[in-house]
């Protein structure tokens, strides 16, 4: 069963999170994805005790037993770990986010410079306005173009689509979650949505949308707008890993954060999708720890 702790934040909202892994250890906060939540995690929790690490996993706004927060923009996620990093005693810790916790572990990158030792997006979403550079939607599944659409539209184009979603993705199994994807799993990520890693997945969903699709809809309208600090200026190591069989987040994704982030460390992959990706989760460990020099 999960133990769930929560911690007030400076607005009064509260933030549900879990520590795993060695809880002495320097804190490496996972940001999940979208949508997503803070749910035992042990595959990554071995790993990170291996390496004397404290896994903070914890759910975004709105996201679980975590308070909405209306309007935010992916910059305000600072914020938020600052204070649960207070509230657990520590300064430094090391970011990861994967999928739609990418833009927020680059946050935390760009924000806390003075705490956050080094950053990582797995299958991490770029910006939406490149300035022409990067068409967002271009090698999407058919499911992502029309959520994206859909937010771009507004909340009340988005909100109606995505509890349609919701009430499909959580009314599965694990053995039909590859299936319940569609368009957006490519045949790499259907054969590793599987077994244990399927069954977290699915448990990660349903519940972060229990308690409705809030954090799934402010998720998606911050990624459309600007997030509210400058990629150029990042001066944490930060690492970007991608594969070129993702349809949720295109290659191009990564290919343009590596060029964009001063310094990444890119690790791009022509074989691997978004959830088989989280094969490489041991190296991912690794490559943080050795840019943060630990």
């Amino acid at each position: 069963m999960n133990a769930y702790r929560t911690v007030t934040l400076p607005d009064g909202r509260q933030l549900e999170y879990l520590v795993e892994g060695n809880p002495d250890g320097v804190p490496m906060v996972l940001h999940h994805g979208t949508p997503g939540s803070a749910v035992s995690f042990p595959r990554a929790a071995e790993a990170a005790a291996e390496r004397d690490l404290a896994l903070v996993l914890y759910s975004r706004a709105g996201y679980g037993g975590s308070s909405p927060d209306p309007g935010r923009t992916v910059a305000g996620i600072a914020t938020d770990i600052a204070a649960l990093l207070d509230s657990l005693g520590h300064d430094e810790f090391l970011s990861l986010g994967w999928s739609g916790g990418g833009p927020h572990s680059l946050a935390c990158a760009a924000l806390l410079p003075e705490r956050c030792r080094a950053a990582a997006t797995g299958a991490g979403v770029a910006p939406f306005d490149t300035g022409g550079e990067l068409d967002f939607l271009a090698g999407m599944g058919p499911e992502n173009v029309e959520e994206f659409t859909a937010a771009l539209a507004g909340r009340e184009a988005l909100e109606p689509l995505l509890k349609r979603e919701a009430e499909k993705l959580t009314g599965v199994t694990p053995e039909e979650v590859a299936e319940a994807l569609g368009g957006l799993v490519s045949p790499v990520d259907k054969a590793y949505a599987t077994g244990e890693f399927a069954a977290r997945m699915l448990a990660s969903f349903t519940h972060g949308c229990e308690g409705g699709i809030e954090g799934w809809a402010e998720d998606d309208l911050a990624f459309t707008l600007d997030w509210g600090f400058a990629l150029h200026e990042i001066t944490v190591p930060v690492a970007i890993w991608q594969g070129a069989e993702d349809r949720m987040v295109p290659f191009a994704h990564g290919q343009w954060l590596a060029r964009h982030v001063q310094g990444a460390r890119a690790h791009l992959y022509d074989d691997e999708g978004h959830l088989s990706l989280w094969s490489k989760l041991d190296s991912v460990f690794d490559d943080l720890k050795d840019m943060a020099g630990l």
